[in-house]
């Protein structure tokens, strides 16, 4: 069973959203983005997020006390690395606040050499922006793959995302532009993309 996240959530109305369609992951930027949330949005936003969905909090070379802090204060429930935090990072990381740890990789022809540390990888369009782009690289690339679970990022939508779960499987799929409309997050949207992963699961 392929689980969701869906990326880059920063007004109320995205929270009722989830809310009613239940996705197994959220994310919340707190890197430079369009998408970026200050720590007062986020701690309203995940007060107001169902129990049952977990926050992940999206950092690019972040210093690791800040990390911790909203981790232990329970903005947070999960942390995305999209710099270039190494295995040590992630350990000491992990050290200080026994959280779970998704490790961003970004693809551009073949596969990278991939760090042990973290507990998830997340597979994305290699850009100079670390992610968040839109764009699809060759998921024939990870066929071969077998690492630790891996969340697959990079252009997915409605129209692409039941191919991408028949040929790779991924643990979970992973969408924030893709549910977008004029760059804000569109209801209809996140509704059709939950409902092709949700039926193309059962």
């Amino acid at each position: 069973m392929t689980k969701i996240k869906i990326c880059g959530l920063s007004r109320t109305e995205d929270i009722d959203t989830v809310n009613r369609l239940l996705p197994d992951f959220v994310g919340f930027v707190f890197a430079p983005s369009r998408r970026k949330v200050n720590v007062k949005t986020a701690t309203q936003l995940k007060q107001n997020l169902a129990p049952q969905i977990e926050a992940v909090g999206v950092f690019v070379n972040e210093n690791i006390n800040t990390i911790t802090k909203l981790y232990q204060d329970k903005i947070i429930d999960l942390v995305q690395l999209h710099g270039d935090e190494n295995d040590q990072y992630i350990r000491k990381l992990k050290a200080n606040c026994n959280c779970r740890v998704i490790k961003a990789v970004g693809i551009a022809n073949v596969l990278p050499s991939l760090p042990t540390a973290p507990d998830y990888l997340l597979f994305d369009t290699h850009s100079a922006q670390r992610g968040g782009i839109g764009k699809t690289f060759n998921w024939n690339i990870l066929k071969k793959y077998a690492g630790p679970p891996f969340f697959l990022a990079g252009g997915l939508s409605i129209e692409n995302v039941t191919d991408a779960i028949h040929l790779l499987t991924p643990f979970c799929v992973d969408v924030s532009s893709g549910v977008e409309t004029n760059g804000i997050k569109d209801a209809e949207k996140m509704e059709q993309f939950v409902h092709s992963v949700t039926c193309r699961n059962g």
